[in-house]
């Protein structure tokens, strides 16, 4: 099972950048699909990104599309989070998690999380 640690939040201004990443102290990172996720004040935990095990395939959700981009590094068993272009609505605490499985964004699809990581932009 992967172990989770984010890490790279803090505040930006708007048009602003950031890159999270999320390490894992684990020995199976390379066996994981790893996704990013966002949770704003007052809403529910929603999908960001994700990232097959070789990093052959990425998926985003629709408001992040060429502004984000997910990458990993399995010899530092390591998986990032670029962030481009950063507006206010951007600002949510963001997870990064793990699944076995391609093509499931769902919450409860994922079997481990970070802890999180606040991330602010300022208008």
């Amino acid at each position: 099972q992967v172990q989770l640690v984010e890490s790279g939040g803090g505040l930006v201004q708007a048009g602003g950048s950031l890159r999270l990443s999320c390490a894992d102290s684990g020995r199976t990172f390379s066996r994981y699909v790893m996704g990013w996720f966002r949770q704003a004040p007052g809403k529910e935990r929603e999908f960001v990104a994700a990232i097959s095990w070789s990093a052959s395939l990425t998926y985003y959700t629709d408001s992040v599309k060429g502004r984000f981009a997910i990458s990993r590094d399995n010899a530092k068993n390591t998986v990032y989070l670029q962030m481009n272009n950063m507006k206010p609505e951007d600002t949510a605490v963001y997870y990064c998690a793990a699944t076995t499985r391609w093509g499931v964004w769902q919450n409860d699809r994922y079997e481990s999380w970070g802890q999180g990581t606040q991330v602010t932009v300022s208008s």
